[in-house]
């Protein structure tokens, strides 16, 4: 789909004790750098077809709607290095742009993705992929460094309406020392686990923030469907011994997701349209 990055590569062990010991790995090699434009098109190509009533940060399941984006998640490089942290067996269950124009003001609090997730046991891996260089300036994702390791923190209610979520934790809850930006290059991505506790701020630069994230989960896990009865799972390497939850089918075509929750089959008729 896009040119892979020359310095492509398993993770090594190293890495993935990094990774069980602090929560996140980052600045991960995955595209190449000629690659950015057509990052930049593929963004465009989607979101541009929502209408524009509709914000591009409360839809999600687009791995579900759009082929182009099920292609992406299935980049056998991304799949390698989620095995390397989850093992062989694993679903994708997620897909989401976050896009902070410049200056809009938008925050996203602090918190752990476990509290919105209803999935047991909570092995979820997310990756972050940049489509346009990500820093600080312009709201790079921050974490807490080993925050994945003490449990649950207090989330409470803020419907601010800068705020992505309407949950936050407050900064009393850890040590702001453990705090790190996680600066990406276009094409470079970030992984973090479900419990670690992360945010970012608003962009105050005058360059658009966009990336788009990847859910992954080891098979054993399932959902609670009376939270979320339209979850569901496409298998993406190895097998499914458990059949926990609902499977999703594989998009037939380019379709636009309009909320965060919808099923697979709500595609069925763009998939024709698109097809005909």
């Amino acid at each position: 789909m896009f040119k892979i990055d020359k310095n492509i590569r398993r993770l090594s062990q190293n890495e993935i004790n990094q990774f069980e010991k602090d929560g996140y790995l980052t600045g991960l090699p995955l595209f190449d750098k000629l690659a950015t434009e057509e990052l930049n098109n593929f963004f465009t190509s989607l979101s541009s077809r929502l209408d524009e009533s509709i914000d591009l940060n409360q839809t999600a399941q687009w791995q579900k709607a759009s082929l182009k984006f099920y292609n992406l998640c299935i980049t056998p490089s991304i799949l390698d290095y989620v095995e390397d942290l989850i093992g062989l067996n694993f679903v994708l269950w997620g897909g989401q742009f976050f896009l902070k124009e410049p200056h809009d003001g938008s925050v996203v609090p602090w918190h752990q993705d476990a509290q919105y997730w209803p999935l047991k046991p909570a092995k979820a891996v997310t990756v972050w992929l940049a489509l346009y260089d990500t820093d600080e300036k312009n709201g790079a994702m921050k974490i807490v460094k080993g925050s994945h390791k003490q449990g649950m923190f207090k989330h409470k209610i803020n419907k601010s309406k800068h705020f992505a979520l309407n949950q936050e934790v407050s900064i009393d809850q850890f040590n702001s020392n453990d705090v790190i930006s996680l600066n990406l290059k276009a094409g470079e991505i970030s992984l973090h686990d479900d419990g670690l506790l992360h945010g970012s701020e608003e962009n105050k630069s005058d360059r658009r923030r966009c990336g788009v994230t990847m859910r992954y989960s080891p098979t054993n896990v399932k959902a609670d469907l009376s939270i979320w009865p339209h979850f569901e799972t496409q298998l993406v390497r190895g097998k499914d011994n458990f059949n926990f939850n609902p499977i999703a089918a594989i998009p037939k075509g380019e379709a636009t997701p309009n909320q965060k929750f919808q099923h697979s089959c709500e595609f069925q008729k763009e998939w024709n349209e698109y097809l005909s």
